[in-house]
This record gives structure tokens, sequence and C-alpha cells, in this order.
């Protein structure tokens, strides 16, 4: 555990927040999950609508949870903590003896805790030891990655996680540096990036080792995998009429979260030329949203970080 975080620090502009949980419909009895708690944002205008209900909060960083702790102090009678990657839903729920639940919310932002707190090595504007863990208690590491993966994994993972043109060339500089001595902070690994990038890529838009860094957090978490495996297991665990509220910041995961959507709606797989259903599968959940849901400008005022983002909504038949 690192010794430089502090959960008193812990801040995060909740993405979104009036028509995510807008969107959920909270019911004052019912029973919802906050799949990524961070600074407790949703989770507090959520709980502050229950009566009788529950909530049940996750989070892979525990100084998010301690820190939430302290923001919703006022309802820790109706609050459950659980440390614990989004992936373990169905285990975190069958060990509290919850069945089915009437909504969650998964907000797939990276804190802006994390992002600014240098000991976190989670961004590119601050040197920091090659860290990236949501959990700093995961045995893998930016550093292992970087030092440690083949240059054609190391390539792969750019690619594909960080949709990076210039991966080929960014890995073999990697790979190069390493040979000579261990790339052992952020501001090195920037420092590659950005010197095995073309002049021309280096001018306006995004900062040239954003989608590098993108990447290798993704890999380090194991963020696209455990997303595909929580979408599905939410889905499975809401009631009839339960709703499902996902922010994405990224292409990726939002032609995740589109693709599972759009399986649990389909139903039957079966060709056209079938005259009856043979494969069994049913229609599980209606779209709410046919498109996502965008920031306004106004929070995009207050919160340039939103711009990304994009809210999608389900809802269980």
């Amino acid at each position: 555990m690192s010794t430089n975080t502090n959960a008193s620090d812990f801040s995060h502009r909740s993405v979104l927040l009036d028509e995510t949980v807008g969107a959920l419909r909270v019911k004052p009895d019912g029973v919802y999950v906050d799949l990524t708690l961070g600074g407790g944002g949703h989770s507090e205008a959520i709980v502050k609508q229950l009566t009788t209900g529950r909530l049940i909060c996750l989070d892979a960083d525990t100084t998010a949870i301690e820190a939430s702790k302290i923001r919703l102090a006022p309802y820790l009678d109706k609050i459950t903590f659980v440390h614990s990657f989004n992936d373990k839903i169905d285990s975190v729920l069958d060990d509290l003896g919850v069945g089915l639940i009437d909504g969650a919310v998964a907000d797939l932002g990276v804190s802006s805790y994390q992002l600014d707190n240098a000991s976190r090595g989670f961004s590119y504007m601050q040197d920091a030891p090659l860290d990236m863990r949501m959990d700093e208690a995961s045995p893998l590491t930016a550093y292992d990655i970087v030092n440690g993966d083949s240059e054609e994994e190391i390539k792969r993972i750019l690619y594909i996680y960080g949709e990076e043109n210039y991966a080929t060339r960014i890995a073999a500089a990697i790979c190069k540096r390493r040979a000579e001595k261990p790339v052992e902070t952020t501001a090195e690994l920037c420092d590659i990036i950005k010197s095995a990038m073309p002049e021309k890529a280096k001018i306006g838009g995004h900062h040239p080792a954003k989608r590098s860094f993108q990447a290798i957090r993704i890999a380090v978490n194991g963020e696209l995998d455990r997303l595909s495996v929580m979408l599905g297991k939410v889905i499975d665990r809401l009631k009839p009429g339960g709703i499902f509220a996902v922010i994405s910041f990224h292409s990726l995961e939002d032609r995740i979260v589109k693709t599972a959507f759009a399986d649990a709606a389909r139903g039957c797989t079966c060709p056209p030329s079938f005259p009856v259903c043979v494969c069994g599968n049913k229609e599980k959940v209606k779209i709410i949203t046919k498109k996502p849901v965008l920031p306004s400008e106004d929070e995009l005022s207050v919160n340039p970080r939103s711009r990304s983002a994009k809210l999608r909504v389900c809802r269980k038949l």
C-alpha cells in the first residue's frame, strides 16, 4: 500500500450525475449497487433517496472507500462498502445474501484523485514511479509491463488498448531504452513516447503520451476484460424493471457497453429462414438510450474532463 495516499485528499467530480441518477428512478426501499464508488458522488445522490433501502458500494481502491466513508458518514446505516473489483459482483452479492437488485451504476472513469496524485503513476503530467494500479495490493504494475513484456506484447497493448497509431515505434523505443537501464518513472516513459513519435503527431490535440498511458493502465488493471464480465453479471442480477446505467470515457469501453446492451436486448439469434426459434435466447433488457447521453455545455464548462463521457442505460425486462 502506498504511504502517499490520503483519504482526506480524495476528490472526484461525478460526471453526468443528474442524468445518471435520474435514469435509475431510485425506489426508497430498493437495493442498489455503485460498481465504481470513486469519490462517492453517485452513491451520495442515490443514498439520499433511500429510506429502508440499501446501497452496496464497490471499489478496488481502498483509499476511495475510506474517503467515501467520510463523505457518506450521515448514511452509513444504509451502505455496505466492499473492497473488490466489480467483475466479482456475483460473489459480492452472494456473500451479502442479496439476490436481485433494483439498479446499478458504473462510472468507468479514472478518478481525479488518481490522476492528480503523483504517487499513483496514472498521469503523464507528473513524474512518479510507474505504478497505475487501481488496487495497490495487486502484484502487476506499469513498471512490470514496460520493463518485462516483450516488444510485440507492448506493441499489442498500445495498439489495441490505446488505439495508438505509432505503437510499433513506441514499443521499439521502450525496449531500446530499457536495454540500457530500466524505465522507472512516468516522466521517463513520457520522454520515450514523445521521442518515438514524428513531430507532426505532437502538434495540437491530445498529449502525445495520452493513448499509451491509457493502454498501459488498462492492461495493468485488466479493465476491458473485467468490464465485459461485469456487464453480463449485473444484467442477470437485475430485478424486472431494474435499471443499469454505465458511463464510459473512451471508444473501447463504449463499444463493449453498447455491444453488451445490444446482445442482451436482441433475444433470438436464429437465422430468419428458421421457421421456429431453436436458440432459446430471450430478450433480457430494453435499451433506454438509443444514443448515448453526453455532458451538457454547462457541465463541460465546469468539468472539462467530462468531455469524452457517454452514458448508456438499459432496463431489465
